[in-house]
């Protein structure tokens, strides 16, 4: 969760200072301009990279040192009541449906991919997948018994981290398939 969040906020970070810049300079080249498929300028520009009236990446920037505050918080040993974890894990979620929904317009709508953007897609994932690990053990969530039973057997097997690591393949696997060589030409 730790991890993630710190790389969640670096590219909030870079998003942001592009966004500031494409503020002060529309027509400005970003670094991870790469080519048509890789732009973040591309993506930048688009209606959806500012849904709330402001950049997105400023959501980023308020939500990582949160997380990173709980993570290590529990890292330093501190049980936070159990009311709090599931706020916790319902807020993340809704930044994880929001992440994927922006990757979504990104790859049907926008037509580009913002190399800092499917950076936050996949922390966003690891710390939504590591949060909701943690919660599963620590039977913080308001589940029914059948379901908190069966979801601590999936992560106590091991089958919950590689249902993460194939939920990441299939991203990477999407990306490909529709963009295949442009990617890199």
């Amino acid at each position: 969760m730790l991890a993630g969040a710190v790389v969640g906020l670096i590219a909030a970070f870079v998003l942001s200072v592009d966004a500031v810049e494409l503020a002060a300079r529309p027509d400005a080249t970003l670094t991870c301009d790469v080519n048509a498929v890789l732009s973040c300028g591309t993506v930048a520009r688009a209606w959806q990279a500012s849904v709330f009236g402001f950049p997105n990446a400023f959501l980023g920037l308020v939500a990582e040192p949160v997380v990173i505050t709980v993570a290590l918080a529990g890292l330093a040993g501190v049980t936070f009541p159990r009311w709090f974890m599931t706020a916790a894990q319902t807020i993340y979620l809704l930044g994880f449906l929001f992440a994927y929904w922006l990757f979504w317009e990104s790859l049907t709508r926008i037509g580009a991919l913002c190399p800092w953007c499917l950076t936050v897609t996949v922390s966003t994932t690891l710390v939504f997948a590591s949060m909701l690990h943690w919660n599963i053990l620590q039977e913080n969530l308001y589940w029914p018994p059948r379901l908190q039973a069966h979801a601590l057997t999936v992560v106590r097997s091991g089958a919950f981290a590689i249902l993460v690591l194939a939920w990441l393949v299939a991203l990477a696997t999407v990306v490909v398939l529709k963009y295949g060589s442009a990617l890199v030409a």
